[in-house]
């Protein structure tokens, strides 16, 4: 079968600054974006789905990990998730990639099966995949084919701006509701229902030593 030139595309928030609603210290909050985003790199790197991955940060760190996976940096200023996406379009429109899915940095529980199978479903042109967050109040995987089929909306908070932006575009939308892809880790609250749920033990007892 003829398979898709695809990337993965992670825009990636200077560690110091992210997860204002964590309340631990500010090295504990690095210490987690740290662990959070080199496992979301673990598991899309080993997606069968996925060619290459693209990290849009300012962050040194990020890269210093990223490059661990041979990914391609696009440097930031960090002006917002939506132009970080931008800057990765323009990347893949120039080495002609036929689909992107935007993944966010807090995402660690999703499974590099859950990568394939989202993917699975993006069967033709001009179509537009969405998971959203567990509380659909995000967007946690963006899958878009072709890649600058859509400017994300990102900074608008529901991911019904998401959708309507893609219904704008496309007759091919749709919304998958894949459930270790809808956790993302803002809260404490998240922190620990992920703990609970302890789907991959290893990672969280890393988490657990930095928070508990």
């Amino acid at each position: 079968a003829y398979s898709l030139k695809t990337c993965a595309i992670i825009p990636v928030k200077t560690f110091s600054e992210a997860k204002t609603r964590l309340d631990i210290s500010k090295t504990q909050k690095e210490e987690i974006c740290k662990a959070m985003l080199e496992e979301v790199l673990i598991t899309v790197s080993k997606s069968r789905s996925i060619d290459k991955i693209i990290l849009v940060s300012k962050d040194e760190s990020a890269f210093k990990l990223g490059r661990k996976f041979n990914t391609v940096e696009i440097f930031d200023d960090e002006s917002g998730v939506n132009h970080a996406v931008y800057l990765a379009d323009q990347y893949t429109f120039d080495n002609k990639y036929d689909c992107s899915v935007i993944f966010p940095q807090d995402i660690p529980t999703m499974k590099s099966s859950d990568i394939d199978n989202l993917l699975g479903f993006c069967k033709s042109e001009n179509s537009i995949i969405i998971v959203p967050s567990r509380q659909l109040n995000g967007t946690n995987a963006l899958v878009r084919r072709p890649t600058n089929i859509m400017e994300t909306q990102y900074d608008r908070g529901s991911y019904t701006f998401q959708l309507d932006a893609a219904n704008i575009v496309s007759q091919k939308v749709s919304v998958a509701l894949i459930r270790r892809i809808m956790l993302d880790i803002d809260d404490e609250h998240d922190l620990t229902f992920m703990l609970n749920q302890n789907e991959k033990p290893d990672f969280c007892k890393v988490i657990s030593k930095f928070c508990c």
